[in-house]
């Protein structure tokens, strides 16, 4: 079932989302060559809870850190570690959640570490581009649908390939909510898009093949070719005057 939020439940939301911006934006600047992933953790979780929240992911059916931090051909929900240390020119992921009073802001980006390869940066730039482009089809009265193939076309029209077997989502009120928000699929299908719907929308965008696997960890997802992955996300919600992304930084 969708739940609409009303009033006071998107203000929460809201208010969570932008905790959850200022902890990506901080745990983004610590990605540099040399740096263990366990600290950029580190620092985004001690953000949330300064900001009086709670980090959504920690102990998320198991999930033993407050944020995924996945690096180069890992796609999502890389577990941090005093042992994974940042190299030069690698690209690391970071998806977190903020939540405050049972109410939830979720997003993610890729950051860059040192220089790194054209292509690399291509992937991250069309990745973060086709989040705004999915998130501009996010109209009220549209389509889940319609959100979808505009990311799909995008990235396959750069010679990109999206992960299908995961998803964006909703959220708000639980961390995955109904409807599901697929990055491929025709536009004009799929649930209908209503003022009040809080949705999670995610590109997780491959360099090689779309084919990925789950680490013996079972948690960890890389792809199965060894290309590199971006991933981006932002908490948006549908409005009468267009949608209104909440984890703006």
């Amino acid at each position: 079932m969708i739940v609409l939020k009303t009033a006071k439940q998107l203000s929460l939301i809201r208010e969570a989302c932008a905790i959850a911006a200022g902890a990506l934006e901080q745990a983004g600047k610590a990605v540099e060559p040399g740096v263990s992933t366990a600290e950029i953790d580190r620092i985004a979780c001690e953000y949330i809870a300064r900001h009086g929240a709670q980090p959504t992911f920690l102990h998320y059916e198991g999930f033993p850190a407050g944020a995924c931090i996945s690096v180069n051909d890992e796609v999502i929900h890389g577990i941090p570690s005093h042992k994974r240390i940042i190299g030069q020119g690698d690209l690391v992921s970071i998806d977190l959640g903020a939540t405050l009073e049972g109410c939830i802001g979720d997003t993610a980006a890729t950051f860059a570490a040192g220089d790194i390869t054209p292509e690399a940066k291509r992937l991250c730039d069309t990745t973060r581009e086709s989040l705004f482009i999915g998130i501009a089809a996010a109209v009220a009265g549209g389509r889940i649908g319609d959100i979808s193939s505009a990311i799909q076309l995008y990235c396959e029209s750069r010679g990109f390939s999206l992960v299908r077997e995961y998803t964006g989502h909703g959220v708000g009120l639980k961390l995955h909510e109904e409807p599901s928000v697929p990055n491929v699929g025709k536009a004009g299908m799929g649930p209908r898009l209503v003022p009040g719907m809080t949705l999670a929308i995610e590109p997780m965008v491959n360099a090689g093949s779309s084919a990925i696997k789950r680490l013996s960890d079972g948690w960890t997802v890389k792809t199965l070719d060894g290309s590199l992955s971006a991933h981006f996300e932002h908490t948006i919600a549908i409005t009468p005057d267009g949608p209104a992304i909440l984890t703006a930084s």
